[in-house]
């Protein structure tokens, strides 16, 4: 009865003490959420003129078309039916937009926590045609790290810039929620049917996308992978996409590239092999490790490609590009060639060409006749190009940058040359 006794006089005492707690409050400057409304954002998608590359990110192409993802803003239509003058037609904006992709002719595309379904079968009549509310990942856009981030209220509405400014508030004993931050863009900026989708051939049904992708089309379902989880669509009726779910697929996951009814993820630390054989049940098959890097990875012909780029929000001091034999089951996969690189970003793969976006040192043309000796049969360069992606398709490559948008025929290994150019805003 003593214990019992000193127990519940403990017990009063805490709680009369903690009902005499001083309230503190405390005041610092701090990032501070800039939002747009949940309403103005569902009713923001509308064509608009033509503008100028800005921060462009995230490339696509389809039925003569590069789309060119203008960070978090929307996305720029380049029309390229005459490959020696592209030109720029007009620009959908799309709040939040980081990844598309095109089944026929609707466009998918991330808007914030949304995805939208827009109707491009007339690109004079561009609209909106089906949303899926609340079915992506709640992010932030990069704040400036010198200071705190406030709350976000996240009934407010999405956030979509800070103001750095003096805020008093009370002290609070909790933990301040992480969230997501986008890496998006150009450098570490914080940011299908089966034969499609990323990597495949453009044709009446899909388009391509490049090795930054994290969008991806295949069969009858897009998929859509963020630091950890794939997020899947049911687009069987193209303009009515549906939520079929989503999965944990592994963490620090960066890039997808989907090939051989597999979907591939580049992760910081690793290459994972998934199986869509169910296709609203990614299958774990395998996976590749290497050392902490950013990691796009694409496949063809029995072999992956990786570049790993160190520095920044990547860890390590690593830059290189790999070269890894598949087996026939995706399981066992051996590294045949590990090849020294200056900062490489995306690659794109044709036959036996292998393009390297090498960061400052520019665009590189390799030949993987001898997958042990790619990074040693260096075919072409162009150094004075910070490149970032690029799609290679039929004798053509579609490259994005820093300093804009570069068309170049490959149809002559031996004389590759830049046959068109929409620079970014200012640059010539």
């Amino acid at each position: 009865m003593r214990t019992i006794y000193h127990i519940m006089t403990f017990i009063g005492l805490t709680m009369f003490f903690s009902g005499c707690m001083d309230t503190y409050t405390e005041e610092y400057m701090a990032n501070t959420p800039i939002y747009l409304s949940y309403e103005d954002l569902r009713s923001s998608v509308k064509p608009a003129a033509a503008r100028s590359l800005d921060k462009p990110g995230k490339i696509y192409f389809k039925d003569n078309y590069i789309f060119v993802v203008e960070d978090r803003k929307g996305i720029h239509i380049i029309d390229l039916s005459d490959p020696a003058s592209p030109q720029n037609k007009g620009f959908i904006e799309v709040p939040g937009c980081v990844d598309i992709a095109i089944k026929q002719s609707i466009l998918y595309a991330d808007s914030y926590v949304d995805l939208v379904a827009i109707d491009l079968s007339d690109l004079n009549n561009i609209k909106e045609v089906g949303r899926l509310e609340d079915v992506l990942p709640y992010m932030v856009p990069p704040a400036d790290n010198n200071y705190r981030l406030a709350d976000v209220d996240r009934t407010k509405g999405v956030v979509v810039d800070w103001n750095v400014k003096l805020i008093r508030q009370e002290l609070e004993y909790r933990v301040y929620p992480v969230y997501p931050v986008w890496r998006i863009g150009y450098g570490e900026k914080y940011a299908m049917d089966s034969s499609g989708g990323v990597g495949g051939s453009s044709g009446s049904n899909f388009g391509v996308g490049g090795s930054m992708a994290r969008f991806g089309l295949y069969n009858d379902y897009l998929y859509a992978v963020d630091n950890n989880m794939c997020y899947m669509f049911d687009v069987r009726i193209p303009s009515m996409p549906t939520n079929a779910g989503k999965q944990y697929v592994g963490w620090n996951v960066e890039t997808m590239f989907l090939y051989d009814n597999h979907m591939f993820l580049g992760t910081s630390t690793g290459m994972i092999v998934l199986s869509l054989s169910v296709p609203l049940l990614p299958t774990y098959v395998s996976n590749f490790w290497h050392v902490t890097a950013c990691d796009p990875v694409v496949v063809a012909d029995g072999y992956a490609y990786v570049t790993l780029r160190g520095g920044t929000v990547c860890g390590s001091n690593v830059n290189r590009l790999d070269v890894i034999k598949l087996s026939s089951d995706y399981k066992n996969n051996i590294m045949v060639g590990s090849f020294n690189m200056n900062g490489p970003y995306g690659l794109g793969i044709d036959g036996d060409l292998l393009f390297v976006c090498d960061g400052n040192a520019g665009l590189k043309v390799f030949s993987t006749e001898d997958k042990t000796r790619v990074g040693n049969n260096l075919l072409a360069a162009f150094p004075n190009i910070n490149a970032y992606d690029v799609i290679p398709v039929n004798g053509y490559l579609f490259m994005i940058g820093d300093g804009g948008f570069y068309l170049y025929d490959y149809s002559n290994i031996q004389n590759i040359i830049l046959k068109g150019k929409i620079p970014v805003n200012g640059a010539s």
